[in-house]
């Protein structure tokens, strides 16, 4: 072999060692190992609330949603009293979301329809799914062992949005506009000031995160989501790149989460209407 095409192959052989094949699926991973618990409520505040989520039974639609995810462990999903903090988080084997997390949404919802046409369902159900979303996104890449090159809460955002985008066009739709919902206050601060400090967080800032929200769901089907640029919700220059920034994301989704994936039952599950119909004229 001629040297020159040696000192061209080589590195790109010393390249293929280094790159890992797709994940293999566990030998003992399956789907429906999603569990689902509500704690009762120590504070009599909550007790309302602890109910309502009971009786709607929200947990087991979202164990459904995540069902066909093959999971080598049980993961429970609870809702908890987190004695007067307002947060969720994922901490293996378990997904927790405070109580006090979902009074501050409930009370977040607007109480009719806004003028971008977000109605207080949307609001609701898109910034609850959002958060549940974004933590199982924690909770696959650590129980699946899966490889990441970026900021954990960042491919937690990105995992959850793509969820989204997973469950129908019409639902998308209504779920992205309603999570985007929960950064309302990013547009009413055109000018924003934040200490120093807040830089160093290992979430991105609300605006990125609003931004890079709407950049994905854009990316996916410029027409759909052609309000979000064209009422300038996403700066012109950002919205431009945003087909291959969705691009990126579905190819990493191919490639790292859809092997641990029950197909046929997620074909079933997520082509299913997840959102209530909305009465006539309340969009």
């Amino acid at each position: 072999m001629p040297l020159a095409r040696q000192a061209f192959l080589l590195p790109c052989l010393w390249l293929l060692c280094l790159c890992p094949a797709p994940p293999a699926v566990a030998a003992d991973a399956r789907p429906n190992q999603v569990r689902v618990e509500y704690g009762k409520p120590a504070n009599p505040a909550y007790l309302a609330l602890y109910e309502d989520v009971k009786t709607r039974r929200v947990l087991e639609r979202v164990q459904e949603i995540f069902s066909p995810f093959r999971l080598p462990a049980e993961l429970t999903i609870e809702t908890i009293d987190c004695d007067g903090r307002s947060n969720a988080w994922y901490h293996r084997p378990q997904i927790s979301l405070c109580y006090e997390y979902l009074d501050e949404i409930r009370k977040s919802v607007p109480k009719e329809t806004t003028p971008a046409g977000i109605t207080p369902t949307d609001a609701l159900v898109g910034q609850f799914f959002y958060v549940v979303a974004h933590e199982f996104g924690h909770a696959a890449f650590d129980l699946l062992a899966l490889p990441s090159f970026g900021r954990f809460e960042d491919i937690a955002d990105q995992f959850s949005v793509y969820m989204m985008l997973r469950l129908g066009k019409n639902d998308a739709r209504r779920l992205v506009s309603g999570a985007a919902y929960s950064y309302r206050n990013v547009l009413q601060a055109p000018m924003a000031f934040v200490p120093l400090q807040a830089f160093s967080d290992v979430h991105g800032l609300p605006a990125q995160r609003f931004f890079n929200l709407l950049c994905l769901a854009y990316g996916s089907d410029p027409e759909r989501f052609a309000d979000v640029a064209e009422e300038k919700y996403l700066p012109r220059e950002r919205a431009a790149d945003c087909r291959r920034e969705h691009a990126q994301v579905a190819y990493a989704f191919q490639l790292l989460i859809e092997p641990h994936i029950d197909r046929e039952l997620g074909l079933k599950v997520w082509g299913k209407e997840w959102l209530p119909t909305e009465a006539p004229g309340t969009r």
